[in-house]
């Protein structure tokens, strides 16, 4: 029986060591309390987590401004964080020597109207989806080395509060992806331009972050392998700024791909009108989202290198670590639905994870993925993360995911969650003004 290179364990450049190469990868939970504290279905979610069996656990986005989240619900670390849950978090997460890694993030424009009417981002270029997002304010120099400094702050507590530790968000259009894309940074200063300028807040926010916690802290970053849009961030933007992030002193590389815009990261085309290249058809045919534009990648940098995105089946897997195209298997929604899936795959007992996002969609022809109406394709792919929200909710009650769930009560539940905690964070900042 061939060797199952899964287990074998990860030596990362700071000196830490992954205790195997499977990794979960971060999704955005919505369970902090409307303080932005960590409550308890958090702590039970990973801990139930920790003990499927993957090396590495990584948070969903911890906000580094209290004024502006991905979603309400988000943990925030703003001067009023509570030490001692951030404490439970992390004892619980790590509670089978595996790793968890803090992931700290900005939303930037991608901050719904819900949270706040007045976003800011390196340009005022608004992102049009459904009209949750208003149009953002450009940063200040002064705001934009607060947000740098925010990041290192929020690592440093990553650090103290027993995290192992932390991930970069630089993806999915978020603040730092949004200074990296010439599609929403059009600044002419020392932040904006060429391709050096734009990834000047990145190359900062990690130096500031390196001396914060210290060399022997690992240090990750999440990186768009693409935007997939006309115009934006390219593979080849991605393979020099992987070479500089290496540079910098980085530990570890999760290459992913896509906006809110061009949900590629969810499996979903977004606009095709808008794409800046469709699909290689070999990559279709394995689901491996990614891997092809990590392979290039790849050839930029020598840090360990981690793909999350359709990767399901452990003969595929163990392939990709056998030819040295990656170091690290990422998993993200099997494990909404199966969180002990790592372990079966360690073991040898699973060979693939289910595919349930396959089935989740609105009804075919009506509102489905071929209707060429904007609006259904968005419903589609916010219907298909609402379903494995609420599977994620399940597991931090403590009770078992429910794969019967009907896509539109997903769908129409999350609404209903997501406007009840928007309100309530709005409460909480007005009384804090």
């Amino acid at each position: 029986m061939p060797e199952n290179l899964l287990n074998q364990p990860l030596p990362l450049p700071c000196g830490a060591h992954l205790p195997n190469r499977l990794m979960k990868a971060a999704m955005t939970e919505g369970l902090a309390d409307p303080f932005g504290r960590v409550t308890d279905p958090l702590v039970t979610l990973y801990r139930r987590w920790s003990s499927g069996g993957a090396g590495l656990l990584i948070t969903g986005n911890v906000m580094i401004d209290a004024r502006y989240l991905e979603r309400p619900g988000n943990i925030v670390i703003d001067h009023n964080e509570d030490r001692s849950a951030l404490r439970a978090l992390a004892e619980a997460g790590t509670h089978a020597d595996n790793h968890l890694w803090m992931q700290i993030s900005h939303p930037g424009r991608q901050c719904s109207r819900i949270v706040n009417n007045r976003p800011v981002a390196p340009s005022p270029v608004q992102l049009k989806l459904l009209g949750n997002f208003a149009r953002p304010r450009q940063l200040e120099v002064n705001e934009i080395e607060a947000a740098i400094a925010g990041y290192a702050r929020v690592a440093g507590v990553a650090r103290e509060t027993g995290f192992s530790g932390v991930q970069i968000h630089a993806a999915h259009g978020y603040l730092i992806s949004q200074f990296l894309s010439p599609l929403t940074n059009k600044r002419t200063d020392d932040w904006g331009g060429d391709p050096i300028r734009r990834a000047r807040f990145l190359l900062e926010t990690v130096q500031a972050v390196r001396e914060t916690v210290g060399d022997d802290f690992p240090i990750a970053v999440k990186l768009n392998s693409a935007d997939f849009q006309k115009g934006g961030f390219t593979l080849a933007d991605s393979c020099q700024v992987a070479a500089w992030l290496q540079d910098g002193g980085i530990d570890f590389l999760e290459v992913s791909g896509g906006t809110y815009e061009q949900p590629r990261l969810l499996g979903y085309n977004g606009n095709p009108d808008r794409q800046q290249e469709p699909v290689r058809e070999s990559t279709k045919r394995r689901e491996a989202y990614f891997l092809e534009y990590a392979q290039a990648i790849r050839k930029s940098t020598s840090t360990p290198l981690a793909v999350t995105g359709g990767i399901r089946d452990s003969a595929f897997m163990n392939a990709a670590l056998a030819d040295d195209e990656l170091d690290v298997i990422g998993l993200a929604r099997p494990l909404c639905v199966d969180p002990d899936l790592p372990r079966k795959l360690l073991q040898g007992v699973a060979t693939h994870a289910r595919r349930d996002e396959l089935d989740l969609r609105l009804g075919p022809g009506v509102l489905g993925p071929a209707s060429p109406v904007a609006a259904f394709r968005a419903l589609n792919t916010q219907g298909g993360a609402a379903w494995y929200y609420r599977q994620i909710i399940r597991l931090a009650e403590g009770r078992k995911p429910d794969t019967e769930l009907n896509f539109s009560r997903a769908l129409l539940q999350h609404f209903r969650d997501e406007y009840r905690s928007g309100f309530a964070r709005r409460r909480v900042m007005r009384t804090q003004k």
